[in-house]
């Protein structure tokens, strides 16, 4: 680098630091205020290494070898602050003498302005997890609420258009003698096994392909062929029904309570919307709904009772016996029949 050069790269460096070194030891020949400001006052003669500390000499004649320049970063203090400073150390010649020039720039604010971006930008990802997270959570909960394809018509609308089902069977469980039992149990061991009850009853409605609509106190409500056509209805209804009273059989056997419940069945048209604006919750409600909600007052504890209609569904499967007329209050009489599963075949067991 000529002294032309050398001078350019002093008028281009106005406004950062500049010094100039003998190349041999390092020593300072040159320096601009900037410099002193940022690194000291320098003693006459004094070597780079004294002035910023711990500057490599080695690693920079190795660099200024190899690629004819060296770059660093380092950190001073000034007046109670720290700044970075970014420096390039590079090769020239001065009057036949060989000398390098130390070019700084103050790059704090760079580095501060990269670190709140960084910092930013960390918590911007935080917060994006903290939404996905919140909105699995929701759509878990909307999912217990609705059934599926409600669900994803009200994520997409934000309504749901009230449908009429032309062909479900529902299934109206309460259990015997609840409102003693709660009176006499704590709270908390009564709503363990509620839950517990319930839990299990999700997993059987699943497995036969119905849908558990809502609990309401101690009744259980699910439904076959909503929102999704079954055609097979009534048998998955049915064997959903068995199954509840087959399980509480079993964990009577084995668990301090004793629980018994009546079913009742239904077939035929119903209705499904979401209900509320503020507070939603997927209902079900018509002809269906009540006919099975009637029929389970009127079922003998742990037993299934269902309207003679279904008799042509079910006989195949199921061990019918008819109950005769029963006056059904807002149904007027009906013919009833209780379901019960046929010795020889069953029901699938757990």
């Amino acid at each position: 680098m000529s002294i032309a050069a050398i001078n350019e790269s002093l008028l281009r460096a106005i406004g950062v630091g500049v010094a100039v070194v003998r190349a041999p030891d390092y020593r300072l020949v040159f320096h601009n205020d900037a410099f002193a400001e940022w690194f000291g006052q320098p003693a006459p003669e004094a070597r780079l290494s004294e002035v910023i500390a711990d500057f490599p000499e080695a690693e920079a004649a190795e660099a200024l070898a190899g690629q004819g320049r060296y770059v660093a970063e380092f950190t001073t203090r000034v007046r109670r602050r720290t700044l970075v400073i970014a420096l390039t150390l590079s090769a020239a010649r001065a009057g036949g003498e060989g000398v390098m020039v130390v070019e700084c720039q103050n790059i704090t604010r760079i580095r501060e302005l990269e670190s709140m971006i960084d910092s930013y930008s960390s918590m911007v990802e935080r917060n994006t997890r903290e939404l996905e997270r919140e909105k699995e959570r929701v759509e878990r909960l909307l999912l217990n609420l609705m059934p599926r394809s409600v669900y994803e018509e009200f994520r997409t609308f934000g309504v749901v258009t009230p449908q009429l089902y032309k062909d479900v069977a529902v299934v109206m469980l309460d259990f015997v003698d609840f409102t003693e039992f709660a009176a006499r149990t704590d709270p908390t061991v009564t709503l363990g096994e509620l839950n517990d009850i319930f839990t299990a009853f999700d997993r059987i409605a699943e497995q036969f392909g119905c849908e558990r609509i809502k609990t309401i106190g101690d009744a259980y409500l699910a439904v076959a062929g909503m929102p999704e056509p079954a055609p097979e209805a009534p048998v998955a209804a049915a064997r959903c029904a068995i199954r509840f009273l087959r399980y509480l059989e079993r964990r009577n056997l084995s668990h301090q309570f004793t629980w018994r419940a009546r079913i009742g069945l239904g077939y035929g048209a119903a209705v499904g919307s979401v209900v509320g604006i503020q507070k939603y919750v997927y209902d079900v409600f018509g002809p269906a709904v009540n006919m099975a909600a009637r029929l389970q007052v009127l079922a003998e504890p742990m037993t299934v009772v269902a309207p003679v209609s279904m008799t042509s569904e079910l006989v195949d499967e199921f061990q019918i016996a008819d109950l005769g007329r029963e006056a059904v209050k807002g149904l007027g009489e009906m013919e009833l029949i209780s379901v019960t599963a046929r010795p020889e075949r069953g029901v699938a067991r757990f």
